[in-house]
């Protein structure tokens, strides 16, 4: 499979999981500086790492959240937590993976992540 169409695949797995706008604004954000950054996003990423079928959409989902809210990735912990409500998870699932980083990564992370997710879980039901 070429670049092109790892790309095309990436990017109709982008779009079902976080919607046309969320794609088009976040593929924009950098001009024609970041288009080459958003092709390997959409090839690599989405394309090939995301279109494997050894793990759900909903399991790679809890783990970015996690990963981000562990880095402290506000931003991309509020698209991917978005994509896990997308992917199926549900808010127990979620408050789940929330509770790890807490013991693992830290309180803080946690509550920085808390934040958001109620964020993002009040919007998905507005």
């Amino acid at each position: 499979m070429d670049t092109q169409d790892l790309h095309d695949r990436g990017r109709k797995l982008r779009v079902e999981m976080f919607g046309q706008e969320a794609v088009e604004k976040r593929s924009n954000a950098f001009g024609e500086f970041g288009k080459p950054l958003q092709h390997i996003i959409n090839a690599y990423a989405y394309g090939d790492v995301w279109s494997r079928s050894a793990l759900p959409l909903g399991t790679k989902s809890l783990a970015m959240v996690a990963m981000m809210a562990a880095a402290g990735r506000a931003n991309e912990l509020k698209v991917h937590l978005k994509g896990a409500l997308k992917n199926g998870c549900s808010e127990e699932e979620i408050q789940e993976i929330l509770l790890l980083v807490a013991m693992y990564c830290g309180i803080p992370a946690a509550n920085e992540a808390h934040t958001l997710a109620i964020e993002v879980i009040r919007e998905a039901k507005a």
